[in-house]
């Protein structure tokens, strides 16, 4: 591993997590560094029972079908034995996708120029909730020039509860461009006319099974054609042991 890989791979995030899902990023963020991924972002929900979503990519932001599988396996074992979470839960895995989330300084100094909805964990002039064009990245603060009636802002890093892309035609496009390994079109080339071209579409894969032929994973893919990598949705369902409790 080069010594530029291994810095992206390790590069720290400043947006993190809080309570449980705090306590599963800390379990998981190590397994998938072991296997070339950096970890993005974990979400708990309430969604079919509880929903563990653990968002990964690789340093150059792919993340495939393959890749989530990969990470799925190796998290799975590693999490049952730490029991972060105390209730029957479906993992999820999956990438970033278009609109991703920005947890490191490099997602936000890629994503200059783009449009960006900013929550804060810590209120700036007694305001949270922030939306504009990023102009600037600074040490630890981003710059935003505010769209609407939102003011431009000079937010810390540290103190910003989550950080999402907008999925405007320009970013479609550029994530057009970026999978097609092209320059940039002309300016006569409308960005609406490039983002016609992306598509979604829905596939299910066939579960593995068990020794027992019951399936033990249930796969459902989201492909972006326009984006990096595919989007997949990897869950596992717990099952009850002797003692009552609930294991996968």
């Amino acid at each position: 591993m080069t010594a530029t890989i291994e810095s992206e791979l390790t590069e720290p995030r400043l947006v993190l997590e809080t309570g449980l899902a705090a306590r599963v990023s800390t379990v998981a963020a190590p397994v998938l560094e072991g296997l070339g991924y950096r970890l993005v972002r974990v979400r708990i929900s309430a969604a079919e029972g509880c929903t563990v979503q653990i968002m990964a990519e690789r340093p150059d932001g792919s993340m495939s079908i393959e890749d989530c599988e990969a990470a799925s396996r190796a998290l799975s074992p590693v999490l049952d034995l730490a029991d972060p979470v105390p209730q029957a839960y479906r993992l999820e895995m999956s990438s970033p996708g278009i609109d991703r989330l920005l947890v490191r300084k490099s997602d936000f100094e890629r994503a200059q120029s783009q449009v960006v909805k900013i929550e804060m964990a810590v209120p700036v002039e007694g305001r949270k909730r922030f939306r504009g064009i990023i102009t600037g990245v600074m040490d630890d603060a981003v710059k935003i020039e505010g769209e609407g009636t939102d003011p431009d802002a000079i937010l810390v890093m540290t103190d910003i509860a989550e950080a999402k892309l907008v999925l405007t035609d320009r970013l479609i496009a550029e994530a057009l461009r970026r999978s097609k390994g092209k320059s940039p079109a002309p300016e006569d080339n409308s960005e609406a006319e490039v983002a016609e071209e992306a598509v979604e579409e829905d596939t299910t894969l066939a579960p593995e099974r068990d020794v027992h032929g019951k399936p033990k994973y249930k796969h459902r893919v989201k492909i972006h054609s326009a984006a990096e990598p595919a989007k997949p949705e990897m869950r596992l369902r717990k099952k009850e042991t002797g003692d009552g409790r609930q294991r996968k």
